[in-house]
C-alpha cells in the first residue's frame, strides 16, 4: 500500500494560528507520527510525505507529487479555527462523489476509528471542493483535527501524548480500511549495526572514526567486554533492515576499511567475531544503537532550536548500561522535542517530567543539561535493575528511592507507572525510537544517491 501523507501548510504558510499554536507545526508532528507508526509496526506500507519539515509546498506541487508516483491513498492532515467557540473533529471527502463510492467507504471505516479515540465532538463527514480533493487521482481524505483557536481543542492539541493519540486513531483507520498486516510482534526488534572496526586502543578507534568522517560516514566509539577484555568499537549505523545494513557495510568497505562487520542485536555476527550477546531490543538496559549525532539531528529536523543532548545519553547510558538511544527519545515524548509545551520549563532541565504532576508542581529542576540527563538514566536504572547504583556519579535523581526497584525491565513495562494512567506509554516511545531509526535509513538513500550524481 503506498499512502501519500500531507501535512498541511508549512514555511511561509502558517495555517491556522491560536493559543500559541501554529497548525503547520501541529500537523506535520501528527504526520510523522502517523508514518512512524505504520512504517514499524505494518508490513508492505510505503509512506511518502509532501514535506518533512517546515517547508513550502504548493497545493498543485503536493498534488502532482502524488500523482506520479502512483500513491494508492492520499491523506491530508489539518486543523481548523473558526471564532474561538467552535470545536471538534470532521474529515472531508471530494464533493462530486457519491456515498456509495471506495473514497466514502474509506472515509466511513477512517472517520470511525479516529473518533473512537479522539475525545472531540464528532462534527460529522463532509463534503468539499479543496484542491487536494479534486486533483488527485487516487482516493483522498482530509481531516480536520480539533480547533486550534479553541482552549479546549488547544490544550489537547498541545499535549504530544494526545497527538500521538490522534496519529493512532489514523493508522487503526488506514489498517482497517486497506487490509494491512501487522508486523510479526517479537521479544525485541531485531536491529542490524555496522561495525567499522574492534580495537583495544581508543586513540586507534578514534582514528577510525575520523577516517569514515573523512570520507562522510557518521560513526560512534562504543566499549564492549569480549572474554574479559575491553575493545573499543566503531559503530557506523543501526538499520532494522539487513539490507540497509549490508549497503553501508559496502561502502565502509569501498573506502579500503576491511575489518567491518555487522552485529545484531541477538547476538549473531554477520562476520562471526565471537561477541557476546546483545540485549533485546525493547529492554531498558542495554546498548546504544544510534549515534549522537543522528539523535540531535532528528530533533533538530523537528525543531530547529533545539539544544544538543544526544551525547549525554550515550555517555550516562553506557556507563549505567541503559539503552541510552531509546532514553533520549522518552526525553523527545515528555519534552514535546524539546519544545517544553507542557508544564516544564526549559531551564528546569527536567527532560523526564520527574515529579511533574501539574502547573503547580512542575517537577524537579537541575543545574546543567548534563545533570537533567544524568537524573533521567538513574531513574531508568532504578525500575529497571534491583542492583546498586554504581558510585561514579553522585545520585541525582530526586526520585531514586521512591521507585519500586526493578518493576519495570522494559520499556512497555513503564506503562501504568512512569505515566499514570495510560497502556501505551512505552509504545509510544518506542514509536519514536523507530522513526529515528527510520531517519537513519533516509540518511543511507541521501548518500547512494549522492554517490549515484557523482
Amino acid at each position: 500500500m503506498k499512502l501519500y501523507l500531507d501535512p498541511g501548510h508549512g514555511g511561509s504558510d502558517t495555517g491556522a494560528s491560536g493559543n500559541g499554536l501554529d497548525e503547520k507545526h501541529i500537523v506535520l508532528d501528527i504526520a510523522r507520527r502517523i508514518r512512524d507508526i505504520l512504517v514499524s509496526e505494518y508490513e508492505n506500507v510505503n509512506v511518502r510525505m509532501s514535506r518533512t519539515d517546515d517547508s513550502t509546498v504548493s497545493l498543485s506541487q503536493r498534488t502532482n507529487d502524488a500523482n506520479a508516483w502512483g500513491a494508492d491513498y492520499y491523506l491530508s492532515i489539518h486543523c481548523n479555527a473558526f471564532n474561538g467557540s467552535a470545536t471538534g473533529y470532521e474529515d472531508y471527502i471530494h464533493i462530486s462523489l457519491s456515498d456509495s463510492s471506495q473514497t466514502a467507504e474509506y472515509q466511513d471505516i477512517m472517520h470511525e476509528e479516529i473518533t473512537k479515540v479522539n475525545q472531540l465532538r464528532d462534527r460529522g463527514q463532509k463534503k468539499a471542493n479543496f484542491h487536494v480533493l479534486r486533483e488527485t487521482t487516487m482516493s483522498a481524505l482530509l481531516t480536520e483535527n480539533g480547533f486550534i483557536d479553541n482552549v479546549n481543542d488547544a490544550d489537547l492539541l498541545r499535549d504530544p501524548s494526545y497527538r500521538q493519540t490522534l496519529a493512532r486513531g489514523h493508522v487503526n483507520g488506514l489498517a482497517s480500511a486497506f487490509s494491512l498486516q501487522r508486523k510479526e510482534e517479537e521479544p525485541g526488534a531485531t536491529i542490524y549495526k555496522v561495525i567499522a572496526g574492534s580495537f583495544q586502543s581508543r586513540d586507534n578507534a578514534r582514528n577510525r572514526v575520523n577516517e569514515l568522517q573523512s570520507n562522510g560516514i557518521e560513526s560512534f566509539i562504543t566499549m564492549v567486554t569480549i572474554s574479559g577484555e575491553q575493545w573499543y568499537r566503531v559503530q557506523a549505523g543501526a538499520f532494522s533492515n539487513q539490507e540497509n545494513a549490508e549497503r553501508r557495510l559496502q561502502e565502509i568497505r569501498n573506502t579500503g576499511i576491511e575489518d567491518a562487520f555487522i552485529v545484531t542485536d541477538n547476538g549473531e555476527s554477520g562476520n562471526g567475531d565471537g561477541s557476546q550477546e546483545e540485549p533485546n531490543g525493547y529492554s531498558i538496559l542495554g546498548e546504544t544503537f544510534l549515534s549522537p549525532e543522528l539523535m540531535n539531528r532528528y530533533v533538530k529536523d523537528i525543531y530547529s532550536h533545539a539544544i544538543e543532548i544526544a551525547s549525554y545519553y550515550l555517555t550516562f547510558g553506557a556507563y549505567y548500561g541503559v539503552r541510552g538511544d531509546i532514553a533520549f527519545a522518552q526525553a523527545m515524548h515528555e519534552t514535546d522535542y524539546l519544545r517544553f509545551t507542557g508544564i516544564v520549563e526549559p531551564e528546569q532541565n527536567n527532560f523526564c517530567g520527574l515529579g511533574a504532576t501539574d502547573s503547580s508542581n512542575p517537577g524537579a529542576s537541575f543545574a546543567t543539561p548534563e545533570e537533567g540527563v544524568l537524573a533521567h538514566i538513574q531513574h531508568l536504572y532504578a525500575y529497571a535493575t534491583t542492583d546498586d547504583l554504581p558510585d561514579e556519579y553522585p545520585l541525582v535523581d530526586p526520585r531514586f528511592d521512591l521507585v519500586s526497584r526493578g518493576s519495570a525491565s522494559t520499556w512497555t513495562g513503564l506503562n501504568g507507572k512512569w505515566a499514570v494512567p495510560g497502556n501505551d506509554y512505552g509504545q509510544s516511545i518506542l514509536d519514536i525510537y523507530h522513526g529515528m531509526i527510520n531517519s537513519s535509513i533516509e540518511d543511507l538513500e541521501e548518500v547512494r544517491q549522492a554517490i549515484r550524481d557523482v
